[in-house]
């Protein structure tokens, strides 16, 4: 099995609030998409942190999961965590924008060089 495709299983596994947005993205979609699907959870764990209305009951335990994960060295989860989780989250001066303070380390420091280093290597990079 593909490691995005395991990333999101194991994800909804944890979080069964997240079930329904998996199911109506696989409607949608024929199939899974991981990329666009942690679009979603992008935006509903933000949701969540903002206190608006969702299906997360909290999002620390989420951030904590995709921590466990990133350090888990499988490349596809990492590039969806990257690209589709960490690389979409708000900038300064977007709602939601301190978010990224609440990341655990290794997501913290991919963040940081994301947002800081204007000349750097790309995406591909930041996945190692």
């Amino acid at each position: 099995m593909d490691g995005d495709r395991t990333l999101v299983e194991k994800l909804v596994e944890h979080f069964p609030e997240l079930r329904e947005i998996y199911e109506i993205h696989v409607e949608n979609n024929g199939g899974l998409l991981a990329h666009v699907f942690f679009w979603d959870v992008t935006q509903e764990i933000l949701q969540c942190y903002l206190g608006g209305p969702g299906e997360l009951q909290d999002w620390r335990p989420v951030l904590d999961f995709l921590e466990e994960e990133y350090g888990k060295n499988d490349a596809l989860a990492r590039e969806v965590i990257v690209t589709s989780f960490i690389d979409n989250l708000p900038y300064s001066g977007q709602p939601g924008e301190d978010l990224s303070r609440h990341l655990g380390p290794r997501l913290a420091e991919v963040h940081r060089r994301l947002r800081h280093n204007s000349h750097g290597s790309g995406l591909s990079g930041q996945l190692r």
